[in-house]
């Protein structure tokens, strides 16, 4: 079984790539191995346990691509190197995992252009005579991890407008689900201590989704929203946090 953990943050000193490292931490508990796209191209991958899963980091800051569809739809625009080997990656996963900041009601750049240059009709979906979609990417489960500096309590209120961006409107879209959405928040002033309870409960996320990838797929949806106290982070995950 293989991870698939998309880090949709420019900024490679954020939270958001220390909640990379630590869901890779807590998946690795019960994974084989652990790799980055790159030592994937090299085959360089270092065993860790033994068990099913295997994560691979997809850092898309990393990448070398083009995010406008220059063209729209109206005309192929051929992928570059960088992605068709992530959508290759991507076509291997079995369980996906997002990781991205809450900007302005939705994802940074780089991750939607991600998304437009990547999840191409006939290849991540289709569309029916109806006009209703067929996602192409089922048989795939999903994670979101979004982080905020808005009160969490504000998130519905203006719709979770992020979540259901990538959620149901592109994952769920392009037949991976379940998606299980995971908030952190607010990331704003907010303490070292906090941030360390928050990486301890990713780890154990990725700890969870790890071992659930063995048992038979659950067709729920799980909410999760992340402010309430938890067991100390790793040390490699608290060093993260101090970025």
């Amino acid at each position: 079984m293989n991870i698939l953990i998309i880090d949709g943050h420019p900024n490679p000193s954020s939270l958001c790539a220390a909640i990379v490292a630590s869901y890779v931490e807590g998946a690795s508990l019960t994974s084989t191995s652990t790799s980055t796209a790159s030592n994937v191209a090299a085959g360089t991958i270092t065993s860790e346990a033994s068990s099913p899963a295997d994560t691979t980091v997809l850092a898309l800051r990393d990448l070398d691509f083009d995010q406008n569809m220059r063209h729209g739809y109206t005309r192929r625009q051929d992928l570059e190197p960088d992605l068709e080997s992530a959508w290759q990656l991507l076509l291997g996963a079995d369980h996906v995992v997002v990781v991205t900041p809450v900007w302005w009601g939705s994802v940074p750049a780089l991750l939607k252009g991600f998304f437009d240059r990547i999840l191409l009709p006939h290849r991540a979906y289709r569309i029916r005579p109806s006009g209703l979609p067929q996602g192409l990417l089922a048989g795939r489960t999903g994670r979101l991890i979004v982080t905020t500096d808005s009160p969490l309590w504000y998130l519905p209120i203006v719709g979770d407008t992020t979540v259901r961006h990538v959620r149901q409107l592109t994952m769920s879209f392009c037949g991976i689900r379940p998606v299980r959405a995971t908030r952190i928040g607010p990331v704003k002033h907010s303490t070292l201590e906090q941030r360390e309870r928050w990486l301890a409960k990713v780890e154990r996320l990725g700890r969870a989704d790890a071992t659930r990838l063995t048992k038979p797929k659950d067709s729920s949806s799980v909410e999760e929203w992340s402010t309430h106290s938890s067991p100390a982070a790793t040390p490699n995950a608290r060093e993260a946090a101090m970025k």
